[in-house]
């Protein structure tokens, strides 16, 4: 199985900043060690035109130019400079090499980044610049446009503790792109979006009925929408321990997560790519060791393909 990770492209943070960064250098070596079967790759940095595909021009400007305004980098939550730029043009190139190469070779593929799902078409919010599922939704259907693929609908699986606001907002009026959000109702952010399908948990929620929320919605999806291409935000946060998860799921209860989605994937001959999205236990080998878990079932479900 591919994975593309841009953990190298680094992005300087004041001391104490409450992202994480390290979670992707410690899931890259992790899976170095471990995984021979996952074969590590850096993708191209994504460029202005496929970015404009689901951002504004006059934003994408402004992130290039460091023209963002005080308020701006307040509400996207880091500081601008040229690393953060090319950090986030890295990690949107890698989830569009990994829907290409689970479309065109694998049928899944991976990015150790991405699922920056808060970044709307004008501006970025909580941790995200741009928004890599949208900009690679929108890619792999111009690719079909233009004869190369034959991607025309997208399915959006978001599995991350938040709802997937800036998606919801992005694809609201395109019937082309489904997105489905399972999120914390009493998290942020604290004004929803409304996604095609928006399953609000309660603070606590824990595996089973989680699970079982999951389950009844891939079946609903699966029965109205006719995807080519599933993206999967698998994030870490809904963990028991996460700061700013308030859900209750186990690790095992997020590898079951895991398994749930993927199989749903492989049993509709869906190809599938998996980005990791958020995580922000105390811990950062915790977060490391849900993502790790999700990468070892996506190359498990690749192996048995």
């Amino acid at each position: 199985m591919k994975a593309f990770y841009c953990d190298h492209f680094v992005l300087p943070l004041p001391e104490k900043h409450r992202f994480p960064m390290a979670k992707y250098a410690q899931l890259r070596h992790r899976i170095e060690t471990t995984l021979p079967e996952v074969e590590l790759l850096v993708p191209p940095a994504i460029d202005d035109k496929a970015l404009r595909r689901a951002h504004d021009p006059l934003y994408l400007r402004r992130v290039i130019d460091g023209a963002l305004d005080p308020k701006d980098v307040r509400r996207m939550g880091f500081p601008w400079s040229p690393q953060l730029v090319e950090r986030s043009r890295r990690s949107v190139g890698g989830t569009v090499a990994a829907c290409r190469v689970a479309v065109e070779e694998t049928g899944i593929a991976a990015c150790l980044a991405g699922g920056t799902h808060h970044a709307f078409a004008d501006r970025g919010e909580g941790f995200c610049v741009f928004n890599d599922a949208a900009v690679a939704a929108r890619s792999l259907q111009a690719e079909t446009a233009e004869k190369r693929a034959s991607i025309e609908r997208v399915l959006i699986v978001d599995c991350d503790v938040h709802q997937g606001n800036g998606t919801a907002a992005i694809f609201a009026r395109d019937p082309s792109v489904f997105t489905f959000s399972i999120h914390g109702r009493r998290n942020y952010p604290f004004h929803k979006e409304t996604s095609d399908l928006d399953i609000e948990l309660e603070d606590g929620t824990g595996d089973a009925e989680y699970l079982d929320a999951l389950d009844t919605s891939l079946d609903r999806i699966l029965s109205i929408f006719g995807a080519d291409l599933v993206i999967y935000l698998a994030g870490a946060d809904p963990y028991e321990h996460d700061r700013l998860g308030r859900l209750a799921l186990t690790k095992e209860g997020l590898d079951r997560r895991d398994r749930l989605v993927l199989d749903r994937c492989r049993d509709e001959r869906l190809p599938v790519a998996v980005v990791m999205a958020g995580g922000y236990a105390p811990e950062v080998e915790d977060i490391v060791d849900i993502h790790f878990n999700t990468i070892r079932r996506a190359a498990e479900l690749k192996r048995s393909s």
